[in-house]
């Protein structure tokens, strides 16, 4: 809308002028009455590129952001609160001190038609895990963004849970990962860059853990690392989905399970995905982000039986 430079007489025009504020004012506000309270995390208010994966429906991710560097996609991310996302510490790797040069992206389902509704924040600053080492494949890769200002939650624009004390998620759970990094090694995903999902069965740990056995007692998947996809390759997290939220549904309630770290290539055989528990780093994102939800199981015996994965 242009704003006159000087305000109009409040006569003839002026009035109108007036009365039609008044008349966008009201809209504005029985709106806003329509519009649920968005305070449950995990829980889209639907609308009616991962390697292999599938376009998801506007809305269908509300927690997914894309972490910009100078105006252009870099990372993905998953929003905690109206003034934290989570994210992968190595997104930041050499540019801690320069959160100029980034900016956060919500409220998108396309990359490349943002829409109306999508909001872009700066970021104030980064906090990477102090246990973080910098280096491909550490443990402990996960940092927290403060956006410059708070966010305004819509049906676009919600908060994810983080799984509480109750929460496991066993070998063969069937979770699901967003993004829109390449759909294939050194292959960027095509315009309009629609947000992808593809689901993912949690790998077991010991399983995973002689997959990327490297050799001299050199074990890659450390404590806080969970592994999930497929051993015969073919669909998988890439290059730009770092980052990006793993998502274990509980009680229908969609609960951070990982964050996109790293993995060997793109779908190949017998290198998953391997991802940064949120359960192990729960306490430390809790004593940072005030007002961090929780959710679990609502008879407090853990994730309930996982549907097994499909053939």
């Amino acid at each position: 809308m242009v704003v006159p430079r000087c305000p109009p007489a409040l006569g003839g025009v002026g009035l109108g002028i007036l009365a039609a504020l008044l008349l966008l004012a009201s809209a504005a506000t029985l709106d806003a009455a329509r519009m649920p309270e968005p305070t449950a995390c995990g829980k889209p208010l639907q609308l009616n590129r991962i390697v292999g994966g599938e376009d998801s429906a506007d809305a269908e991710w509300p927690w997914v952001v894309s972490i910009q560097k100078n105006g252009t996609h870099h990372c993905a991310g998953s929003l905690l609160t109206s003034r934290w996302v989570v994210t992968a510490a190595h997104c930041f790797k050499g540019r801690l001190n320069k959160p100029s040069q980034f900016s956060v992206l919500l409220g998108v389902w396309q990359l490349d038609n943002p829409g109306l509704r999508s909001q872009k924040v700066g970021i104030a600053w980064v906090q990477p895990h102090p246990m973080y080492s910098w280096k491909e494949g550490a443990r402990a890769d996960i940092a927290l963004v403060r956006l410059e200002r708070p966010i305004q939650f819509s049906e676009r624009i919600l908060p994810i849970c983080l799984p509480d004390n109750s929460v496991h998620f066993p070998p063969n759970t069937d979770c699901w990962i967003a993004g829109w990094g390449s759909i294939y090694n050194g292959v960027p995903l095509a315009h309009p860059r629609t947000l992808k999902k593809l689901k993912v069965p949690i790998i077991d740990t010991n399983v995973c853990s002689r997959l990327y056995w490297w050799g001299a007692g050199q074990g890659a998947i450390t404590e806080d690392m969970l592994c999930a996809g497929y051993l015969e390759g073919e669909k998988d997290a890439c290059l730009g989905d770092s980052g990006g939220p793993l998502m274990c549904q509980v009680d229908g309630t969609w609960l951070l399970a990982g964050i996109i770290s790293w993995g060997e290539g793109c779908a190949e055989r017998n290198r998953p995905g391997v991802y940064i528990s949120l359960t192990a780093h729960r306490s430390w994102v809790q004593r940072i982000v005030q007002r961090v939800q929780l959710r679990g199981h609502s008879q407090g015996k853990g994730a309930g039986r996982a549907p097994r994965r499909a053939s």
